[in-house]
């Protein structure tokens, strides 16, 4: 499932610290979206509707972890916009975001990977 721009967000955040609750969610992201709380739960509960976050409760606390990797959502998301918005049938190579805050090398190379088995995949 594609995220929004709203719930990639709080997938970010998640990505980086493997599993929050809401309260920490939105803690984290309040300055940066200007959302109250039950913005931010509203936005957790549709994304569990959709499948990118599970909830997982550890002592007692509802607590969030994103479903799908940070590469495999990026490779998803590239690959749509070089179709749909680039209109190209040749995948964009991930050295494209070397310079990234979100991928260290390594995982630009991972990237690349999954771009490359994206466009296999499609071509079978």
């Amino acid at each position: 499932m594609k995220p929004s721009e709203s719930e990639l967000r709080l997938l970010r955040r998640l990505w980086r610290k493997g599993r929050l609750s809401a309260r920490e969610l939105h803690d984290a992201v309040s300055d940066e979206t200007g959302w109250s709380f039950s913005s931010t739960r509203k936005t957790l509960d549709r994304m569990v509707d959709k499948g990118l976050v599970a909830v997982e409760p550890v002592h007692g606390v509802k607590t969030f972890v994103p479903v799908q990797s940070k590469l495999a959502t990026m490779a998803m998301l590239i690959r749509d916009f070089t179709r749909n918005v680039l209109e190209a049938d040749a995948p964009m190579p991930a050295a494209a975001f070397t310079g990234s805050k979100l991928l260290d090398p390594d995982e630009v190379r991972e990237l690349e990977d999954l771009l490359e088995n994206l466009d296999a995949k499609d071509r079978s």
